[in-house]
């Protein structure tokens, strides 16, 4: 029988020192963020051209990126519940080795010339990628409520070093073998090993089981009913997708256009950034304007990325384009968590956590199936199909936007 540490047994609300441990826990969730989240914009730059040299046919190109997002997909709900048992240490730990065998698998697969073994590989990466959307819920879990927006916004701030790390992990081992690539994927299973080292330090109690005469709290159908927890996941999900769709199909538009690789590692570089740069006020924000205020700033970034992106294929265009793409999830998304963590009580955390994640990365699976057919097969050529990835924004952005009126406006309950 496994034994508990002292940081999985003591009960939340017997900590002394509340502080304490949501800034340890934070700062661990920091350091998981930057390392190994440096993983996904390496994925990002080279999984559209690794599966454009693979694929049997250039539509399926960025369809291994797809099955990264397919594999979050399956996985949120199953690795919530998992970590609604047997704690955040044990579920994250577990994702992170399902990351380094997927990213193994994917070398084996460029070393053969396999289309797909690589996504396979996908695949499996893709249950590390869910676990590192829970990475802002786990900041909440020791956090008193003053501090949970903050704890969320540190958290993803954690991304601004990803965003150096990875590029440049591109940059120095794209070409570093004979296949290309391949160096890349072996630099990933090294990262993922970090993983478990990193989550012993994490210090965040285990569930307790409940007792029989415990709240349960609402069923999932009446949570699915709470307006703010719909509209928070519409919104969520429509920030997520959209920057999906247009990101995927960046470095193909880039190269496409008659740029180099290293000119779309730079702009994914710029892009992550964006995404994680406002990090660090973006909880003031949120405590100063309200969440849904941020949430629907973020929708009009989003909107005048796919503007910038529309009129050009300058570098310069690509730049802005993605820089604001990444500012307005930065918002809607950030904005749509807190949300949502205002929504639920504690014994709900487990049950509708897992659900949004579904949803959020079930649309952004939508998002990257499609961008690889709307940039390789629209309209004939590059700038067509660049043209087409950003118009396909238009109506989530009304839809998301609507919803988000429509929750602002609505008589607030007594």
């Amino acid at each position: 029988m496994s034994q508990s540490s002292p940081a999985d047994s003591v009960p939340r609300s017997a900590d002394p020192y509340p502080m304490r441990r949501a800034r340890r826990n934070v700062a661990v969730l920091v350091a998981a963020q930057a390392l190994l989240g440096a993983q996904m914009p390496v994925f990002f730059i080279i999984g559209g051209l690794a599966g454009q040299s693979l694929a049997p046919n250039p539509c399926l190109a960025t369809l291994p990126l797809s099955m990264i997002i397919l594999g979050s997909v399956l996985a949120s709900t199953r690795l919530s519940a998992f970590m609604q048992r047997h704690g955040r240490r044990a579920g994250f730990t577990l994702a992170t080795l399902s990351g380094a065998t997927g990213a193994a698998i994917a070398a084996a697969a460029l070393w053969q010339g396999s289309f797909w073994l690589f996504m396979l590989g996908a695949l499996f990466t893709g249950v590390y990628q869910s676990s590192q959307g829970f990475f802002r819920f786990a900041a909440t879990d020791t956090a008193p409520e003053a501090f949970r927006a903050k704890a969320i916004s540190y958290v993803m701030a954690g991304g601004l070093i990803s965003a150096i790390i990875g590029p440049q992990i591109v940059k120095l081992t794209a070409q570093a073998m004979v296949v290309p690539f391949l160096a890349s994927y072996l630099v990933v299973v090294a990262l993922n090993l970090l993983g478990p080292l990193l989550f012993l330090l994490l210090d965040i109690p285990k569930p307790v089981a409940p007792a029989q005469d415990a709240p349960q709290g609402r069923p999932l159908a009446e949570l699915l009913r709470d307006p703010q927890i719909v509209v928070a996941m519409i919104c969520g999900t429509v920030s997520y997708a959209l920057m999906n769709l247009v990101m995927t199909s960046t470095p193909l538009a880039v190269v496409g256009c008659g740029f180099t690789q290293n000119h779309a590692a730079d702009i994914v570089s710029a892009h992550v950034l964006a995404m994680f740069l406002p990090s660090f006020f973006t909880g003031h924000l949120i405590g100063w304007l309200g969440r849904e205020r941020v949430v629907g700033i973020g929708l009009v970034i989003l909107a005048g990325a796919g503007i910038v992106a529309l009129s050009g294929v300058e570098l310069a265009q690509f730049y802005g384009a993605l820089i604001l793409l990444g500012l307005g999830w930065n918002f809607g998304f950030i904005g749509a968590t807190a949300m949502l963590a205002s929504a639920h009580r504690p014994e709900e955390r487990g049950r509708i956590q897992g659900v949004n994640d579904f949803v959020v990365f079930g649309g952004v699976f939508l998002a990257s199936l499609s961008s690889g057919g709307l940039m390789n097969c629209s309209g004939g050529s590059v700038e067509a199909g660049w043209q087409a990835v950003n118009l396909a924004m238009v109506p989530f952005l009304v839809a998301a936007g609507g919803g988000l009126i429509w929750l602002m406006l609505r008589p607030k309950p007594e």
